[in-house]
């Protein structure tokens, strides 16, 4: 019988925060499965089904607070599904929705909660079509866990390009970074900055079909939610025979998020967004891929922010503002535990 290969000790926040615990964590979850469709360790499965290619893939949401700027953990709950069907290049279509209650919560907040997980269907095209409720002693729950599982359409034309990365790609973010991570700690602390903070939370579905449908170029894409763009990139470069080079002049960054980040000493790269995509584009289309994300209202921020390079292979580095070389690695902690 297999065991963990990497995985010494007990459990502990760290291997839930996106990083470099968590993808040795995940790596053994793969090994003890041992099937093919699971090795990739993507955000969804691919299936190939006889009616059709399909995406299919499932997320838990344990946010704390469940109300924020920006959002609340219904929302949440269908974005973070949505959006990992969307950027595996899938039309998202049906969710499955599974409660975990702890007793004593609210009727009120566990209504809010619903509805807004029904108002965010609404805003992604999709529909909720199965579930399951279950509720915990007072204390065993912290209020309220959601599951969600979605399944979603691949249609030819509205893919990936299915291309192999290569040196001259470009990389793009579709939007400013941090901003989910740093509206959650502000209202979990209290820390009150004036400036407005909110979460980015939202579907990049009705980003991304429309963009995969004209520009033909996207290589790969991902949604840099636990471990920020730090760390999708990482493991998008892992073992793999180029690396990425990031231009840090061209990092979008609110000016309150940048200046948080460096009254807290938080990086944005290793910082959860909920509603961007980091994705590889040809370089040929690069241009083109950039002015249809910004002619979109969830994409106006959108930009370039480094390129594939041969070397170093394996390695995401950033060519910083004094114009050195600073490597960018797998976050190693957890900076901010209960985030989505």
């Amino acid at each position: 019988m297999k065991e963990f290969s990497t995985f010494q000790g007990p459990v502990t926040l760290a291997h839930g925060a996106g990083g470099r615990l968590s993808h040795r964590l995940v790596a053994d979850f793969a090994q003890i499965f041992n099937n093919p469709l699971l090795a990739p360790l993507a955000d969804a499965a691919l299936l190939n089904l006889a009616a059709g290619r399909f995406a299919f893939t499932t997320d838990s949401h344990v946010i704390s607070p469940i109300f924020f700027p920006g959002g609340d953990i219904g929302r949440l709950s269908i974005f973070g599904t949505v959006n990992d069907l969307a950027v595996m290049g899938a039309r998202p279509l049906y969710l499955s929705c599974g409660l975990i209650i702890e007793e004593g919560f609210s009727r009120d907040d566990l209504q809010r909660v619903v509805r807004s997980m029904a108002q965010a269907a609404d805003e992604a095209g999709v529909k909720v079509v199965t579930g399951d409720t279950k509720v915990v002693e007072c204390g065993k729950g912290d209020g309220i866990f959601i599951n969600t599982a979605g399944i979603g359409l691949i249609t030819a034309g509205e893919d990936l390009c299915g291309e192999a990365p290569e040196p001259g790609d470009q990389v793009l973010i579709t939007g400013t970074l941090g901003d989910h991570a740093v509206a959650i700690i502000n209202a979990r602390e209290g820390l009150r900055f004036e400036a407005d903070i909110a979460s980015d939370c939202a579907p990049l579905s009705n980003l991304l079909m429309p963009l995969l449908k004209i520009c033909r170029g996207v290589k790969w894409m991902r949604d840099p939610t636990r471990g920020g763009p730090a760390a999708i990139l990482n493991e998008f470069v892992m073992n793999r025979p180029f690396g990425i080079e990031l231009e840090e002049s061209t990092l979008p960054i609110k000016p309150a998020v940048r200046s948080i980040c460096e009254l807290l000493g938080f990086d944005p790269l290793h910082l959860a967004n909920e509603g961007k995509a980091v994705m590889v584009v040809r370089g040929k289309d690069c241009d083109k891929a950039l002015a249809l994300l910004r002619g979109n209202e969830l994409g106006r921020d959108a930009a370039v922010v480094g390129r594939i390079v041969a070397k170093p292979s394996g390695r995401v580095v950033m060519k910083t503002l004094i114009g050195g070389l600073r490597v960018i690695d797998l976050p190693a902690g957890d900076l901010l535990p209960r985030i989505c």
